[in-house]
């Protein structure tokens, strides 16, 4: 199979623009979410159809990342990584859902990731978190 390889390419190469979208069209996507969450599950869908490489980050078996999260909410503000629409927020003391900032979001995201809008995805150029197909079309 390897003898397609460039012939694909070429393909590719000429579907798209120049060099720099080829590149950034063709390189893997980090896929953070829960595998049972149903816009995962349509967001897994959408990358699939699109022919999108990505590596699959579960929340649940590996956890959230602190450092990752502060540079996520760094990126694009803790507000729009915070889901406060969920059980698991609602279910918070209100205690816990007073005086929220980043280190305080950030904290109660590592803790219980199921807080984490979902999907969030890493790619070239930048992140994307939640699931439009619209944005995701312009973006990857």
């Amino acid at each position: 199979m390897l003898w397609l390889l460039p012939f694909l390419t070429r393909i590719l190469r000429a579907h798209y623009t120049n060099d720099e979208e080829f590149g950034r069209r063709m390189k893997a996507l980090d896929f953070y979410g829960i595998p049972n969450c149903d816009t995962v599950k349509k967001a897994r869908q959408w990358l699939q159809a699109e022919g999108r490489d990505f590596t699959f980050h579960d929340y649940k078996k590996e956890g959230a990342d602190p450092a990752k999260l502060t540079a996520w909410a760094d990126q694009v503000g803790w507000e729009v990584l915070l889901n406060k629409r969920g059980t698991t927020f609602r279910k918070l003391s209100n205690a816990d859902k007073a005086d929220i900032d980043q280190p305080k979001a950030v904290r109660l995201m590592a803790d219980n990731p199921s807080m984490i809008k979902r999907p969030v995805v890493e790619h070239a150029g930048g992140l994307l978190v939640g699931f439009k197909p619209d944005e995701w079309a312009e973006a990857l």
